[in-house]
């Protein structure tokens, strides 16, 4: 902990010069920009620094100010105007298009002046807010520049931050890793999964380390099973150009619901640090199997909605899932046989985020049922909501009042949402912590490469047997697909 203050600290002190590629874009709008503006009133940004805009349009100087404040998404009263009017002054754009060599000259060019009018060489971090197949040519391009040099005398060093998908497949995740590799050392390349920097997701390691009620009883001789998911009342809407070569797999199975199953079912790691942490979550992933029986359709489905190849720019013959349900297995000593259900779907009947642990049952106990189907009605569950109201909840049993010994459930549980006590913080959104953890370079919330690769060696496995599962067809706002 005090180690990360300091760099913290560190990290306050030297200039930043913050490069967003595609600055004109959805993801910059959405999350960049309001992200930054809310660490620059928190105080929590380097005390010089510089934010400059990459893109293809072209604009004046006040076309851009207008446009970052469309971006900022600022309520009535939550932020002072004087920090809006500073924050603005920290921020400039160059154009140019991806491909063309020239703007990345003039992008150096304009970096080198900032760097000359503060009078030392900075820290330089690059954000590739654009689609994946552009990320290729604007490496080599910034490769070209010299842009990706740190400084010569190492007072200032140089990262790059990458968005989902890492690669279409795992030729491709290679073919990509290997070019960062030529430009890069691991310790500057930050992957973002933001599942990952995800107050709630974060919390389950708190809650199994810190608590040793529980620890003891995290493995296969008490667990049953576990059910990881990503719900989404949404439809693709808009989205069918881009959704429809992918799939719900590709979309947040690969990453976020991989990187959830890896938290909640990672060793202890030897120490709380970045490189410890990366290194029990590729394990988990690396002795990750999809599960195989008589049936496909018991282990694994695929569906998608009716009425999906009907959205814009989706082929009318589309195959594509919308939903799918995996059984899976981990391959070591303390989860062997422990099923794990991995479920995502688009049009579903809610929205929600959680991981579900099944404890097992006594037989002889009060609760136990006989009939199968009624197995899970006698079972202790732990439930990690991720989102939205963020909490964690246990269903235990108590005896119910009276003369007769019957028992009934009940649900101890904590949300932060109800956490409003004095000294309380307000949770940090997830781009928020990861740009922060990028300034001071924590690489924790971060995917490791062995921790990419690892999950695309299994969602390739899924997709290879998946040749043999018709997809199932289910109306939209459907509560289960069968």
């Amino acid at each position: 902990m005090e180690e990360n203050q300091s760099q913290a600290a560190r990290a306050a002190l030297h200039p930043t010069i913050f490069v967003i590629f595609g600055i004109t874009g959805d993801l910059a709008a959405r999350k960049l920009i309001p992200a930054l503006l809310s660490l620059y009133a928190k105080k929590m940004l380097p005390q010089r620094f510089a934010i400059i805009g990459f893109s293809r349009r072209p604009f004046s100087r006040e076309e851009f100010r207008e446009l970052i404040r469309t971006h900022m998404n600022v309520k009535p009263g939550q932020f002072k105007e004087e920090d809006i009017k500073h924050f603005l002054d920290h921020m400039s754009y160059e154009q140019g298009i991806f491909g063309d060599r020239a703007g990345y000259v003039r992008l150096s060019e304009r970096i080198t002046d900032i760097d000359r009018r503060w009078g030392q060489c900075s820290n330089k971090l690059f954000h590739l807010s654009v689609p994946p197949s552009l990320y290729e040519g604007i490496l080599n391009n910034l490769a070209a520049s010299g842009l990706t040099e740190p400084c010569a005398d190492d007072t200032g060093w140089t990262r790059v931050l990458i968005e989902k998908p890492f690669g279409r497949d795992l030729d491709t995740a290679q073919s990509l890793d290997k070019l960062l590799a030529k430009l890069f050392k691991e310790k500057q390349i930050f992957r973002i999964d933001h599942y990952l920097a995800k107050e709630s997701l974060q919390n389950i390691i708190a809650f199994r380390f810190s608590n040793s009620l529980f620890e003891p009883i995290w493995r296969r001789e008490f667990i049953d099973k576990v059910h990881v998911k990503i719900f989404e009342q949404g439809d693709i809407s808009g989205r069918g150009d881009s959704y429809d070569p992918i799939g719900a797999l590709k979309d947040v199975g690969q990453n976020h619901v991989l990187m959830m199953l890896a938290t909640v079912c990672m060793d202890k790691p030897k120490s709380f640090v970045a490189e410890a942490i990366r290194k029990e979550r590729a394990a988990v992933l690396g002795k990750l199997k999809a599960a195989s029986g008589k049936s496909l359709k018991e282990c694994t489905i695929r569906g998608q909605y009716i009425g999906y190849t009907n959205e814009e720019n989706v082929p009318k013959d589309s195959q594509t899932e919308t939903y799918f349900r995996i059984k899976s297995l981990v391959n070591s000593k303390r989860w062997k046989g422990v099923p794990f259900y991995l479920e995502s779907g688009k049009a579903l009947s809610e929205s929600k985020t959680e991981i579900d642990v099944y404890f097992k049952s006594d037989k002889k106990a009060p609760t136990s049922s006989a009939d199968p189907a009624r197995a899970e009605e006698s079972q202790n569950i732990l439930t990690f909501r991720i989102q939205p109201d963020e909490g964690i909840k246990i269903k235990f049993f108590v005896k119910t009042p009276g003369l007769e010994f019957n028992v009934e459930p009940k649900t101890l549980k904590f949300k932060y949402s109800e956490q409003a006590t004095p000294g309380w913080v307000i949770m940090p959104n997830d781009y928020e912590r990861l740009i922060h953890d990028a300034f001071v370079g924590d690489q924790t919330l971060f995917a490791s490469t062995e921790e990419i690769m690892a999950s695309w060696k299994f969602i390739e496995a899924v997709i290879k047997s998946w040749k043999n599962v018709p997809l199932t067809r289910y109306e939209k706002g459907a509560r289960e697909v069968l």
